[in-house]
């Protein structure tokens, strides 16, 4: 596949995923970009390079989301005698340029050893022979099999996540009650909820931004595909052209299309607004009963922390009834760099079940590892019970030659800008034929 091609539609990305962990944590580093957690070092300590987003200053907040990632480090510091610095993104250094297309850029140049990467830049990445396989590491043998499905290309494991991201609905449950609305399930019973609070006087229900409305689209494209049992078919007919991934797609469309002309979602304040910055403050003022985010937004310190109302955490609206979509990142090793094997074994210590647990209690987070489990907070109970019972949707897999997250992400955002569901849908056939090889 095209390089430039692909690099095309990593520009949606550092928003959705990496960054969207870092929403509340504070920068650190120094000007070059690079700081090192050793800070006296022997002359022949061994140097492992990772390049990771830069967190976003947030006054008067701790940065939980490093602090855990730096555990972890140190624990490989310690038992392998190296040094690992990070080399940092900040979108001030970089100007126009995403994270997405500095990762790639530095991937490409061998420019670092280790890598956080967002879904569709671990698919590019590895299809270009870009990473090492891990699937020889010994964490790889207690990864879930979410990971593995989401970060194999070719057979190989390309990349290993410290959490399995989920995204969910956060809902005001005191103004569903209020108002004496049951959780949806269904796309049907959403729109009403949202029905009843128009016509209640609140102005928009669903609060929303330019990044994460996919989510509603891929719960209702893929709950069959992921929970009927016949996954592997389904995914085979779509990268042989056999199926249309616009027809999975349409009725995700549709429903948006329906939320914007009944004005449950605000559509121009979305295409501008970035996450949870945009509609944040109206979800937690009570203004907005409905809005979407990640899983660790729900915990303490976060944008969702501890607010002044009950909230639940749960699936979005589909035939099968609430959906978790689970995308995944995951830190990938360089296949031609410098230090490649000090980085496989930093990463085998950063991806251990020790480090992964410690990680986890940091965090609150879902682990990767089918060994380690952490208690959530009440609030994420419902989006975790469905998860514990295997029913989810994967917002990335590798194993599919079109990518999901970003592309779904981008064609949201031209139905945002006003291109009916038919344009999209044409961009969405474009799209397959474009990663099948006819495009090029």
């Amino acid at each position: 596949m095209s390089g430039n091609r692909k690099r095309g539609r990593a520009k949606a990305k550092a928003a959705c995923l990496i960054c969207a962990a870092a929403l509340a944590a504070a920068a650190c580093g120094q000007k070059d970009g690079s700081i090192n957690l050793i800070t006296e070092e022997e002359e022949n300590t061994r140097a492992v390079n990772m390049f990771s987003p830069m967190e976003k200053t947030e006054a008067d907040t701790v940065n939980t989301a490093r602090s855990a990632t730096d555990k972890t480090v140190i624990m490989a510091e310690e038992q392998l005698g190296v040094r690992v610095s990070y080399v940092t993104y900040t979108a001030e250094d970089y100007q126009d340029k995403t994270y997405d297309d500095v990762a790639l850029e530095r991937a490409r140049s061998n420019m670092d050893d280790l890598y956080l990467l967002n879904p569709d830049t671990i698919q590019i990445l590895a299809e270009e022979g870009r990473l090492m396989d891990l699937s020889g590491l010994a964490s790889a043998e207690n990864l879930r099999d979410v990971v593995k499905t989401a970060n194999v290309v070719d057979g190989k494991l390309v990349a290993i996540p410290q959490e399995v991201a989920a995204y969910g609905l956060f809902i005001n449950k005191e103004m569903f009650d209020r108002y004496e609305l049951e959780l949806p399930n269904t796309p049907e019973e959403f729109l009403e909820c949202c029905r009843v609070f128009k016509e209640n006087g609140i102005e928009t229900p669903v609060g929303a931004n330019r990044w994460w409305l996919e989510t509603f689209v891929l719960a209702q494209a893929y709950a069959d595909l992921y929970n009927g049992g016949n996954t592997e078919a389904e995914i085979e007919a779509l990268n042989s052209g056999e199926s249309k991934y616009s027809d999975y797609m349409r009725p995700g469309f549709e429903f948006l299309q329906e939320m914007i002309d009944k004005g449950y979602i605000d559509a121009e304040k979305a295409y501008v607004s970035e996450a949870i910055e945009g509609e944040g403050a109206d979800f937690l003022a009570q203004k907005t009963p409905i809005v979407m985010a990640y899983w660790g937004a729900a915990n303490t310190d976060t944008a969702y922390g501890n607010p002044d109302f009950e909230m639940l955490v749960i699936g979005f609206p589909s035939s099968r009834g609430q959906m978790p979509v689970m995308p995944m990142t995951g830190l990938g090793v360089g296949a031609e760099a410098e230090h490649a094997q000090d980085a496989m074994r930093t990463l085998e210590v950063m991806t251990s079940d020790e480090a992964l647990r410690v990680y986890a209690e940091t965090n609150k987070v879902i682990s990767p590892s089918k060994n380690v489990e952490v208690e959530c907070i009440p609030a994420l109970k419902p989006l975790n019970d469905r998860i514990q019972e295997n029913v989810y949707v994967l917002g990335a897999n590798a194993g599919m030659k079109m990518e999901q997250w970003g592309n779904t992400c981008l064609v949201v955002r031209q139905l945002l800008n006003g291109a009916t569901v038919d344009e999209c849908m044409a961009e969405f056939d474009r799209l397959q034929e474009e990663s099948m090889g006819s495009g090029e």
